[in-house]
């Protein structure tokens, strides 16, 4: 931005998705309030989004909230997942400004610092970008590599490669972005979409800091991906025409050409094996067809059925401005 005056210092909510993390939420509480205060941030809120938890994270996230009333919990009937999850505890924000950031503080607090910059600067998006990703496999490297690569050239949208959902946004992206009504929220493609002035803080990612990963283990992550690569992209649909419209032109080829040995006197041994495994080939690119129409066709159907996205059991420190917000925009 080229305006040099500086935004006030926003009000902030921050949004933490969570199942399963007893570890770590009083470290988040305590990382968190450290990093606020430190910047001078004295109006904001701790919002744990979470889905129903076996390991007691929900009453240690209320024992802090006894102490500390800026941290507040969202508690789902039943497990919606992450991406719900977070778009719930958006939906609950009423500050200026919402981070989002992972409870395994992988993404590490600290660089809300940062992303307040970004935002005193003037813009609306700033989001945080791994330079390196300490802990992960190679091959889980690899393949997120991969994902990112096929997803930043097939989508309609520009998607930063190597960002997960760890950014800060303003209160007028947070409401475009909530109001989408999506039912599958790939938060990394919402943002994008809906625009406003963005930019990038780059950090080092660090490993878990404590247990395992509850959401992303490696059929969430994927899952995760195959939602921002149907949900805003049509290439796949595209590229079945295309391969439909090369593979008939090849088959028609085919048979002229089995036409022209046969008046040329050639002699096919009976049960060609060539009929087999061409049958076999085109069996296969039609089941995939299908495959992929069927995954439209399954969001189309998610989305006409306009079922409740989350459904809250219950909620601790929420105003009654947030809990109103919070039902609402459960339908849209």
């Amino acid at each position: 931005m080229t305006d040099t005056t500086l935004r006030p210092i926003p009000s902030i909510s921050i949004v933490v998705p969570a199942y399963n993390e007893i570890d770590n939420v009083a470290n988040v509480c305590s990382r968190v309030s450290e990093v606020l205060t430190s910047a001078g941030i004295a109006d904001w809120e701790l919002i744990f989004s979470v889905d129903p938890s076996t390991d007691g994270t929900e009453e240690a996230i209320r024992e802090l909230a006894d102490e500390e009333p800026r941290i507040k919990l969202i508690r789902f009937s039943r497990k919606v997942g992450q991406p719900a999850a977070t778009i719930a505890g958006m939906a609950a924000s009423t500050k200026d400004a919402c981070v989002v950031i992972d409870c395994d503080l992988q993404d590490p607090p600290e660089l809300i610092t940062d992303l307040v910059m970004g935002y005193r600067e003037g813009y609306d998006v700033v989001y945080a970008q791994r330079r390196t990703r300490e802990g992960e496999t190679a091959i889980k490297r690899a393949v997120a590599s991969l994902g990112y690569t096929v997803i930043g050239k097939i989508s309609e949208v520009d998607i930063p490669k190597n960002t997960g959902d760890f950014r800060l946004m303003s209160r007028r992206v947070v409401n475009e972005v909530v109001a989408l009504g999506e039912s599958h929220g790939f938060l990394k493609g919402l943002v994008p979409y809906v625009g406003f002035p963005t930019i990038g803080v780059q950090y080092d990612r660090a490993a878990r800091e404590a247990g395992d990963s509850k959401y992303n283990r490696f059929w969430g992550s994927l899952l995760i991906g195959l939602n921002g690569v149907i949900g805003f992209s049509r290439y796949p649909l595209q590229v079945i025409s295309i391969a439909g419209f090369v593979f008939a032109m090849l088959a028609i080829l085919l048979a002229v050409t089995y036409v022209i040995l046969k008046i040329a006197g050639v002699d096919f041994p009976t049960g060609n094996p060539t009929i087999v495994i061409i049958v076999s080939f085109f069996s296969g690119v039609q089941l995939l067809s299908i495959g992929v129409m069927g995954e439209y066709v399954g969001r189309i159907y998610d989305e006409v059925k306009r079922r409740p996205k989350w459904i809250v059991e219950s909620q601790t420190g929420l105003s009654r401005e947030a809990v109103e917000r919070l039902d609402a925009l459960r339908w849209r």
